[in-house]
């Protein structure tokens, strides 16, 4: 049976938006056994536990993630829905540790079957092969029957934003090697569509809400870095959230269009200097600098009028600042312990000046990837945290709490609750990002189409069914 009595939809503050985050895990299996291991066998060890509580290898955890296996045979993790910064790199940050946490019972299982090796989980978006994998970002918007128009102008923004927000990274030519801002910038082969691995775009433009589709779409921004640093996920989110709001506003905003978008992103990425200019269709040839400072500046603009003056905010415009002084100057260390190009900059070159090496050598490749294994105890990022030489935002209590618990202030938290109690009960459910189902004969299904909506009498019911009760909202 299907709940039809939907509420109405929530009159929603225009400053709030739903936030979600995507990321897919580089998956390798260090060993010298003798047989060749499959990725998807290794896939198979790492998630037993998973499969086991949950009879899939795709499940929405009690902290209203999901978590599965994606295509390639890799983990992915998407973050519950967020209306808050905050809450939403504390997801993010859960999703690492969840993610790590199969690794024990994963290479107990291979030693089982003979195989005996270490299980690495990198958050980067190349591997070794060349292949990309990558970090999605989705922000709810409301549905207007010019979306791709809309969406189209948010391009120029994402294509210069890797100054600021990209992970960085050694490109390998046959010419030789160079840092660059993005590893992600070289897979891109379009501004826009409804693909992501036949054509990989930079907005994906597939109609799925997970919400009230009459109300609601959602921008799918699948350009971005898989990034490490916890003020890097901020600027990147919080920066991009401020532009779209400006846009949704109607409000004065740099109305640019590039000539040809790949090279420009190819181009920007290559070019450490900042200098290197892109064209734009009406004629002037402008700098990735030039192009965040206008976007920087509109919003600036707007700060006391369509964007409300908080600290948060003023934290975003300052770090975003900084981060454009930073390639202005090359004064990179305005921002070496928050952004990640930066950071992963200088322990890249320190490393070769060390090793007089070339930037090519394979010792620099192994550093790069340690940088980015999650794991706390062998992750050179987190070593360099734990040395305070990387600023934080959150707080290991944070990301802890967020592990077992949903955002409470969103549809999340309905999911989170509904999941623990059926897991607590032992009984047979479903669930996706709009579905609540007890499955059996009095199975019931409720439909939870408004993602801001955190109370709600019907799922009330259901965990009544369950022997549960809604925990009170703070």
């Amino acid at each position: 049976m299907i709940s039809t009595d939907i509420p109405t939809p929530l009159e929603v503050d225009p400053t709030r938006r739903i936030f979600g985050l995507e990321t897919e895990f580089g998956l390798h299996l260090d060993t010298e056994t003798s047989r060749s291991v499959t990725p998807e066998e290794v896939a198979g060890h790492l998630f037993h536990s998973v499969v086991k509580w949950g009879r899939s290898s795709n499940v929405f955890l009690p902290n209203a993630s999901r978590l599965y296996i994606d295509v390639g045979a890799h983990p992915e993790y998407a973050t519950s829905e967020c209306d808050s910064l905050t809450d939403l790199i504390a997801a993010d940050k859960a999703g690492e540790r969840i993610v790590h946490n199969l690794i024990a019972e994963g290479e107990e299982r291979l030693r089982a079957a003979g195989i005996d090796g270490t299980i690495h989980l990198y958050k980067n978006n190349v591997d070794s092969a060349g292949n990309s994998y990558g970090c999605h970002e989705n922000y709810l918007v409301r549905r207007r029957p010019d979306f791709k128009a809309f969406a189209s102008n948010l391009l120029p923004f994402l294509i210069s934003r890797q100054i600021v927000t990209g992970a960085g990274c050694i490109t390998r030519t046959p010419e030789g090697a160079h840092y660059s801002f993005s590893p992600r910038a070289d897979h891109m082969w379009e501004g826009m569509s409804s693909a992501t691995t036949r054509s990989r775009p930079m907005i994906n433009t597939r109609d799925e809400p997970h919400a009230n589709a009459d109300l609601y779409r959602r921008m799918h921004i699948i350009v971005g870095d898989s990034t490490m640093s916890e003020p890097t996920a901020l600027l990147k989110v919080g920066a991009t959230d401020l532009v779209l709001r400006i846009m949704e506003a109607r409000a004065d905003f740099p109305k640019v269009a590039l000539v040809r978008e790949m090279q420009a992103i190819r181009d920007i990425a290559h070019d450490l200097t900042g200098t290197v200019t892109v064209e734009l269709t009406d004629g002037r040839h402008l700098t990735a600098v030039e192009l965040q400072q206008a976007y920087l500046d509109a919003v600036r603009g707007h700060v006391g009028g369509v964007i409300e003056p908080t600290a948060e905010v003023e934290s975003i415009l300052d770090l975003w600042q900084r981060g454009i002084d930073a390639v202005r100057t090359q004064d990179f260390s305005l921002v070496e312990t928050e952004l990640d190009w930066a950071i992963k900059h200088r322990v890249v070159m320190r490393y070769q000046q060390k090793l007089e090496c070339e930037l090519d050598d394979p010792r620099l490749a192994r550093l790069e990837l340690a940088f980015h294994d999650i794991s706390p105890e062998r992750g050179l990022f987190y070593r360099l945290q734990r040395q305070g030489l990387v600023r934080r935002i959150i707080t290991d209590e944070q990301i802890e709490l967020a592990m077992t618990q949903a955002p409470s202030t969103t549809r999340a938290r309905l999911r989170g609750l509904f999941v623990t109690a059926a897991l607590a009960a032992g009984r047979d459910f479903t669930v996706d990002w709009v579905h609540l189902k007890i499955t059996g004969n009095d199975g019931r299904t409720v439909l939870l189409k408004d993602p801001f909506r955190n109370e709600d009498e019907r799922v009330d019911v259901l965990l009544g069914m369950l022997g549960a009760s809604a925990a009170p909202v703070e």
